[in-house]
């Protein structure tokens, strides 16, 4: 089954503000990601399928469902994390979690347990007999996700999940949704602008920008490999890059890689000879990937010759 399909999908504020541009998609079950600048129109995609705001034109489905008409039958299968926060500082994770998994339609004692086992798979179990207003912003994101978690959704939208995270919260939160998506049987799509963080967890990606669809493909399509070889050695750099000019091979520097056209098989084989002959410690040789942030680099090239 389809997990989102929109059809010409358009949203405007006042006759004059686009947010969303004649947006026409698929989306498969899995990890997807939901990529654009700020102000790309994420937020209000993701506000359209939770049946929050009506489009101006065009035909959305939410798992078969339309939000437009059937906004509660909708919900009650979609979790949703949003990007701020509104957490009531004087409760505890376990009251506000429980109340929330009450308020989808779960009986008193379901809730309750409900609500303790989503803060275990989040983290929270041991803190959340404490007030909200206590914890650190890495914890009330997490409280965040068990929310969204209590009723056993089939479907998770996560807007900007790692906001305001410092580089190891992110690296936690990251590996909590890819868990969460391999292993729960639950379909999430993460909408960031973090390009990177989307590459590392998820399986497909709609990039969207200035409301209409920029791409939407699985990650491995837009990350394929290139013809370039990546080379990085821990030291002498330069001295290898001289090295492979020597031998007729263009190199280009770009920070520590050295990357190297790839002509043929044999360039593999120049290029270690060189690193052996120099005895360098070679961290790295490897064709180097496409990266989802050129889909957005190569735009606005566009955009500056157009």
């Amino acid at each position: 089954m389809t997990l989102i399909a929109t059809q010409s999908l358009t949203k405007t504020y006042g006759g004059r503000v686009t947010a969303l541009a004649d947006l026409t998609v698929a989306v498969e079950p899995g990890i997807v990601g939901l990529v654009g600048a700020n102000g790309a129109g994420k937020s209000t995609f993701i506000k359209i399928m939770l049946g929050l705001l009506a489009p101006t034109s065009g035909q959305v489905r939410v798992l078969d469902l339309d939000p437009t008409t059937d906004a509660a039958a909708v919900r009650a299968r979609v979790g949703y994390m949003p990007e701020h926060d509104c957490l009531p500082p004087d409760l505890s994770a376990a009251e506000f979690v429980t109340h929330l998994g009450r308020v989808s339609g779960l009986p008193r004692t379901i809730a309750r347990e409900r609500a303790s086992e989503a803060l275990r798979h989040v983290g929270l179990y041991e803190e959340r007999y404490r007030q909200i207003g206590g914890y650190s912003t890495g914890m009330k994101q997490r409280v965040k996700l068990a929310q969204a978690l209590v009723h056993d959704p089939d479907l998770l939208l996560l807007d900007e999940p790692t906001n305001g995270l410092d580089p190891a919260g992110r690296d936690a939160m990251l590996a909590l949704i890819h868990r969460i998506g391999t292993e729960f049987g639950i379909s999430v799509l993460v909408c960031s602008h973090l390009l990177g963080e989307v590459e590392r967890i998820c399986d497909s990606l709609v990039a969207i920008d200035g409301g209409r669809l920029l791409r939407s493909d699985h990650i491995s399509a837009m990350t394929e490999a290139t013809d370039v070889l990546a080379v990085e050695v821990s030291e002498g750099t330069d001295e290898l890059a001289a090295r492979l000019v020597a031998l007729d091979l263009p190199v280009r520097r770009e920070g520590r890689l050295l990357l190297v056209p790839l002509a043929s098989d044999g360039t593999y084989d120049l290029i270690l000879t060189a690193v052996a002959e120099l005895d360098l410690p070679l961290h790295r040789l490897d064709q180097r990937r496409h990266r989802v942030a050129e889909l957005f680099a190569t735009r606005e090239v566009a955009s500056v010759h157009a």
